[in-house]
């Protein structure tokens, strides 16, 4: 009911680019949880190098996973990406510690906050309401 409701007055187009701008942030950062909780080499290779211990891949893993389920299920979207930022902010902190190059990895992660928010805000009357642009 709840959502009928509040995809009323998003137009047909709006809805369907939202749609796909969070699922294609949605599908990076369940595919990155996935990874990290197999403990792929890429994985191991890179927690080596940004100084964390290997132990916490699969942690991290889930917190992430369960924050994209929170993002993709419409009652608790808003919370979810919400969490996603917090875990995004934590990956750009990381960068910045390592001094990773600025354009490409350090602000990987503000890209990837951009499509969560960006493809929330074209779907999601609520967050339209908590986010007004003005022409």
């Amino acid at each position: 009911m709840q959502s009928d409701i509040q995809d009323s007055s998003i137009s047909s187009r709006s809805l369907w680019a939202g749609r796909i701008i969070s699922g294609l942030a949605a599908l990076f950062m369940t595919f990155d949880g996935v990874i990290h909780v197999l403990k792929i080499s890429p994985v191991v290779e890179g927690f080596a190098q940004l100084g964390f211990p290997l132990s916490v891949a699969v942690a991290l893993g889930i917190v992430e996973l369960v924050c994209v389920a929170l993002y993709l299920y419409p009652r608790t979207s808003v919370l979810g990406a919400i969490l996603l930022t917090g875990y995004l902010g934590g990956a750009i902190a990381t960068q910045v510690r390592v001094a990773a190059p600025l354009l490409s990895t350090t602000l990987f992660p503000v890209y990837i906050a951009l499509l969560v928010w960006g493809g929330l805000y074209l779907r999601d009357d609520r967050v339209r309401a908590m986010i007004p642009l003005r022409r």
